[in-house]
Formats: C-alpha cells, structure tokens, sequence
C-alpha cells in the first residue's frame, strides 16, 4: 500500500552547513537570489555555468564554468561534487539532458535534489520538489492518503499576490539567449536543449505581437458565442511543443499526436453536435500552424462547424462553463479541477488520480465526464500548496524576492515535499510513446 511507502521524517542526517550546487535555472535573478538567502543562513553555495546566459543570471560568486563536450559532462560532475563537498543539487526541471546525467550523478553520489519550476497553482506560484517532477513525482497518488495528509492543513489564500509582465518575461529570454547565440564560442560544445532556434522564436512572437489584438478580438467573439449558446463543448488547451511536460511525461511524440487522437475519439464517440474547442498557449512561438491543422483535421473527420480554435480569451472562463476538458498533462487541467469540472489526462501529471480526474477511457470521457469529487479536491490543493508550491514567481522583483526567501527556506529546513507529500518509490512512470500515425509527417 502506498502509505506503508510513506517517508513521513525527510530530516535524515544533514550538515547544519550544507554545500549548495545550482545547475541552470530560469532566465531569472530567482537563483541568485536563493543562494543568498541560503548563505544568509550559513551554507555554502556554488553554480556550475553551461553557457554565456548561466553567467548572466548568476552574476555572483562562486561560479565555475563547464566549456567541455556532453559525453564528458557525467565525469565532470562527478568530480565537482567529491572535490566541493556538495551536498544538495538545485536545478531547472530535470529532463533537459545536463540535467537528466545530473541528477543519476547526484542520486549515485548521495546528493539531495531539489526541482524548482513554474507553479501547479498559477498564476503566481512556484513549485519546488524533492527529487522530481510529473512521472517522476514523490507526492502522493492515493486519494485517501491525500485525503489523511490535509486533513489538518487550511484552505490556502488563493488571491494573486505576485504580478509579472510579458515585457519582463521577453526581456529576460532576451537577456539570456542572444549572448548564446552571439557568443557561442565561448561555450562551443553546449548542446541547447529547445527544439527552435531562439531568432525563430523571437521572430514567431513578434510576428503574434503585431496580429495580438485582432486575434483576441477574434477569439473573445467566439468565446462569447459559444457561452451564449445552449450546446455543449469541451476544452482542449494546447501545451508548449517545447514543454518538458509533453516531451518527457506523455506518450507522444508531438502535440500533433495527440491532438489527432483527441479528434478522431470525438469524431467517433462524441455525442451529436457536442463541440470541441481547443485554445492556443499564450506564449506560443507561433511557429507552428495549429489552426490549419486542426481545421483541416476537423474537415476530414467531417466535425466542419463543431470544432473551433482559439488564439486568446480567458481559458478559465471558457473552462468553467465546459462539459470538461481533456489535456496532455497541462496545469490548465488543475484550473479546470478546481472549478469541479471534468479532466481527462492523457499524460502523466501530479494531479491524474483516482476520485479527482476521469479515469475512463477517452472514449468513455465524452459520453459521461466524470467531475472530480469535492473531498479530495479540496485535499488535494490543499495538499499541493503546503507542500511542494511556494508564493512567488520568476520575472517580478517582488516575485522573485518572495519564492527566493519561500525557496530556501525549506531547503534550509529539509521540509521539501511536506507535510506527508513524499512516497517512495514514486508512484508514477513515465509513459511509453505511442507510434506516430501513418496519416501525421514525421
């Protein structure tokens, strides 16, 4: 049973003075600021620079550059942490590929790991997880532990705190990438895990930027019409192509995968004329043309007037008056939940567990949606936010100042993932990937 599994103590034997390695962080003074809390408090703490960007956020003492290949990253590592007596490993999601021969390191070495990312609870919120994230996630996937484990813990304050903006989000990608790309040489043997080059990327966005207004003009009329009339739909909110959450904890190779999957099931078991309406990430590049693809998908499947594509509107809106939603693993479903509607994963996600997300086959899903039971819902979030979120965000000085304290708080304290959030082993696994369909080009 999952709760015999149940590390409740993580204060295992710990230096009172620890030796703090950060690996790359977010295009953010976040880590910066961290490891000046976690000095504040006596600890020692170092960084391990990859690129002209990690300098550029680090901007403080204690930093070590690595200018050699990948193959030889591994043996690198391994002797950084024997020589400096590192103790704990602070990093940026793990599936980029430093990372992932980083952490098997760390683990083989005994050091602690410690994830930080975007927060589950957006929009002004921060995760931060003991040894890993999604499939390979400690926090808890039984309902009645999770139920048990918040039972004492209060409603959290859900009012934004933190607000950043777009300018300060693109201004630091700016800050972080263009040195990369113009002063490569000085780190010629870094291996850039995104899938686009960023000068694509900046001309994608820019390229959104000058079409935004009308595109949310567009998108709020047809958000309008669909609440004003009586037929049912449901949501499908795409994810980033370059997420780590798509290409690492879900079976599929590209969102184009699944969103062929999604379509062809609702094509197939929907009731009549239910809707399907899918909606673009705000911060996606542009580069690739979802609505083509998803109209020429709905053309094909013969859903011409049932499927509709958004590129702005307020996803919660839309959500809270849907039949439910259906995502690869996005946070967008963790919304949805807490507005009691349906979700169906399709992924690996924190939050897929019985009683709280639809456990049907998808299929199934668009017959009978299944919302979540109220119990462990409120345990759930409950749950989440005392144990692996914290307050803050990555791109406002006020954010960064707040997650930074929040942050290194508990890693000072050992008390990541709890109260009662840590189960060994994991109980997720990384999902096998399915075959592209013939009819989708590689």
């Amino acid at each position: 049973m999952e709760n015999a599994a149940l590390h409740t103590d993580v204060s295992e034997e710990l230096p009172s003075r620890r030796v703090f390695l950060f690996l790359q962080g977010p295009s953010s003074p976040i880590f910066r600021k961290i490891a000046n809390c976690l000095e504040s408090y006596g600890h020692t703490c170092l960084r391990i620079n990859l690129n002209v960007g990690d300098q550029i956020t680090w901007w403080r003492k204690g930093a070590s550059n690595y200018r050699g290949t990948f193959a030889g990253w591994p043996a690198y590592l391994e002797q950084f942490i024997r020589d400096r007596k590192v103790t704990d490993m602070i990093l940026l999601g793990e599936e980029r590929p430093y990372h992932q021969a980083a952490t098997a390191v760390a683990r083989r070495a005994g050091v602690a790991i410690a994830i930080v990312e975007m927060g589950y609870l957006r929009p002004d919120w921060l995760t931060l997880e003991r040894d890993g994230m999604s499939s390979n996630s400690h926090f808890p996937a039984d309902a009645a532990h999770i139920v048990d484990a918040a039972k004492t813990l209060p409603e959290p304050d859900w009012r934004k705190h933190y607000s950043q903006t777009f300018v300060a989000d693109a201004s630091y990608d700016l800050l972080y990438n263009l040195p990369n790309v113009f002063l490569w040489f000085l780190f010629p043997h870094y291996r850039r895990h995104a899938i686009f080059h960023p000068l694509a990327e900046y001309a994608g966005w820019i390229r959104r930027l000058v079409a935004g207004k009308r595109r949310s003009a567009r998108a709020d009329e047809t958000v309008r019409a669909l609440l004003s009339d009586s037929v049912p739909y449901f949501v499908y909110p795409l994810q980033l192509e370059t997420d780590f959450q798509l290409r690492a904890h879900s079976p599929f190779h590209s969102q184009k995968v699944a969103i062929d999957e999604v379509m062809t099931s609702f094509a197939a078991h929907s009731v009549a004329d239910t809707r399907l309406v899918f909606k673009v990430h705000p911060l996606d590049n542009d580069l690739i043309g979802w609505r083509n693809f998803i109209e020429a998908k709905a053309a094909a499947l013969g859903l011409a007037g049932r499927v509709f594509y958004l590129d702005g509107g307020n996803l919660d809106v839309l959500a809270e008056a849907s039949s439910g939603m259906v995502t690869v693993n996005s946070t967008a479903g963790l919304h949805a939940l807490k507005q009691g509607r349906p979700v169906k994963v399709l992924g690996t996600a924190v939050f897929d567990i019985a009683g709280l997300t639809d456990q049907q086959p998808l299929d199934d899903f668009w017959q009978a949606p299944a919302a979540p039971d109220a119990e462990v819902s409120t345990a759930m979030f409950r749950l989440l936010a005392a144990s692996i979120q914290v307050r803050g965000n990555f791109y406002s000085k006020a954010g960064t100042d707040a997650g930074a304290q929040a942050i290194a708080e508990r890693l000072h304290e050992n008390t990541v993932n709890q109260p009662g959030a840590y189960i060994v082993p994991p109980p997720r696994r990384k999902p096998q990937k399915k075959q592209r369909p013939a009819s989708l080009s590689a």
